[in-house]
């Protein structure tokens, strides 16, 4: 820190304390070589979750736009509000994890097929049509043939 009246680079800290929303921290200076006193403010730089696409483009991760997903694969299913919420949780959990800050959409995603498949096989089914990508008629009765005979 260099003293905004002389210069020099060499202070002790008087006083810290936290702003009121701890965003920031004000510390109370005082100059070693002049004597004068004055203050600075410290704040921790966010780095934000991101979330790399299949294209290789990266986005802020939205935790808003994951629930919307499972909304729309749950319409009308009987899956509460609370157990997505707790979806969302884990997701989120797993990106803020990530020593990197970045998660592929497709981690995301397998996990989100993961938890639809315990929830509602319904709800998987028409995630996956989604996420997965279906060509075809054939590629969606697979996934149903392979949803009935784990269930047997």
């Amino acid at each position: 820190m260099r003293c905004p009246y002389c210069g020099h680079t060499k202070d002790r800290v008087v006083d810290s304390r936290e702003s009121r929303e701890a965003q920031h921290i004000r510390r109370r200076r005082e100059c070693l070589d002049c004597g004068r006193r004055f203050t600075s403010y410290e704040r921790i730089e966010e780095i934000p979750y991101m979330v790399i696409k299949k294209n290789g483009s990266r986005e802020l991760f939205d935790r808003a736009k994951v629930m919307s997903g499972l909304m729309k694969a749950c319409e009308k299913r009987p899956v509460s509000p609370l157990a997505l919420e707790r979806v969302v949780n884990r997701v989120e959990m797993m990106v803020q994890e990530n020593p990197d800050r970045e998660v592929h959409s497709v981690e995301i995603g397998k996990l989100l097929l993961s938890e639809l498949k315990d929830l509602d096989k319904v709800a998987y089914l028409r995630f996956a049509s989604v996420y997965l990508e279906f060509e075809d008629v054939a590629e969606f009765l697979r996934e149903v043939n392979i949803l009935i005979t784990r269930k047997t």
